[in-house]
């Protein structure tokens, strides 16, 4: 039984059935995940998300209670829609982010609920920041896709501007490029004690990437129980003890028996900022493209920002991933 605590929030649309209520904890994952996949498909988004992810995720969450930062939207007792709100601060220029998301399924958008889940996170999130101190920039953060053009236009009517592209890319396994490391830099098997070592590397090298906020002291061990941390699969080069540079690799069974993919994710790839431009990168992705092979992968893919000060995309680019999708984060000044 679903302990269903109905709130009221404002301009909802007169639709016969509808109502909001708060988060019922882990009742609503079956249903959220049920929406995360209605929502997917016209926006041509492949997502797997099992119930074990979700519960995961939810027990990680850092600067959200989703008890008091969450709603969910029904039709009849029916879920049909939610959002949940966050936020956290930038490292650089200092920004502190205030953010959300709305998911709803196809049959109910565009009826005025997207636009009230809007006004409600945007409230949530300023009640939040009134006990933040006024030291630094702030704004609303969200994310869409080109295949979401109505939400894209109900952003854009909230004054919301399109900050920064993504790209979601992949590449065949076959014809594997070349590329060689630098003389004295090796790569070797990943042991037990030098697990964190490489996450702390990996983290230090995205220090200077755009967006980037220190990560809290429970991220590690949050990762560390997730299904994406496989360091048997991780790439990692090393000169003498120090780490210079990392591809942390995993296999998502879950997204490969879904959608009928051999994929390989060659994510989080990361040079020390003193070793970059010597091929430290791309010799580590061809190492671990011939290793997803091996595996009986037939692609990689990899997720990356367009505008990313390392030139990330065109050394991805130039060993043949192409884009497959594009992912648009927005912004508005509180």
């Amino acid at each position: 039984m679903i302990n269903k605590i109905e709130i009221n929030i404002n301009n909802l649309p007169l639709i016969e059935g509808l109502r909001v209520r708060k988060f019922a904890g882990e009742a609503d994952f079956p249903a959220m995940i049920t929406i995360i996949e209605a929502a997917s498909k016209p926006d041509n988004q492949q997502v797997a998300i099992t119930l074990e992810e979700i519960r995961h995720d939810y027990q990680h969450l850092n600067n959200s209670d989703p008890y008091q930062d969450m709603i969910i939207v029904e039709i009849k007792d029916t879920p049909i829609a939610y959002s949940r709100v966050e936020w956290y601060q930038e490292e650089e220029p200092n920004d502190r982010i205030y953010q959300f998301f709305v998911h709803i399924t196809p049959e109910w958008r565009y009826q005025g609920i997207e636009d009230a889940m809007i006004r409600w996170s945007e409230a949530r999130l300023l009640t939040i920041a009134s006990d933040h101190p006024l030291d630094s920039e702030r704004f609303f953060q969200t994310y869409s896709f080109p295949q979401r053009p109505g939400f894209n236009q109900i952003l854009e009517s909230f004054d919301y501007k399109i900050v920064r592209y993504a790209f979601e890319m992949s590449r065949s396994l076959v014809n594997i490029p070349t590329a060689e490391l630098p003389k004295g830099i090796e790569v070797r098997p990943v042991i037990e004690e030098d697990w964190r070592k490489v996450w702390e590397a990996s983290i230090e090298a995205f220090r200077d990437h755009w967006g980037y906020s220190e990560p809290p002291e429970n991220e590690f061990e949050s990762y560390k129980s997730s299904k994406y941390f496989q360091p048997d699969l991780w790439q990692v080069a090393w000169h003498g003890n120090d780490v210079v540079g990392s591809v942390m690799n995993y296999i998502d069974h879950d997204y490969n028996q879904k959608y009928d993919r051999k994929r390989g994710w060659t994510e989080s790839i990361t040079t020390k900022k003193e070793w970059r431009s010597k091929g430290i990168a791309s010799a580590l992705i061809v190492s671990s493209m011939h290793m997803h092979k091996a595996l009986g992968m037939t692609e990689v893919g990899l997720g990356v920002d367009t505008n990313n000060p390392t030139g990330a995309l065109h050394v991805y680019q130039k060993l043949g991933y192409h884009e497959d999708k594009t992912m648009f984060t927005y912004r508005k000044t509180l």
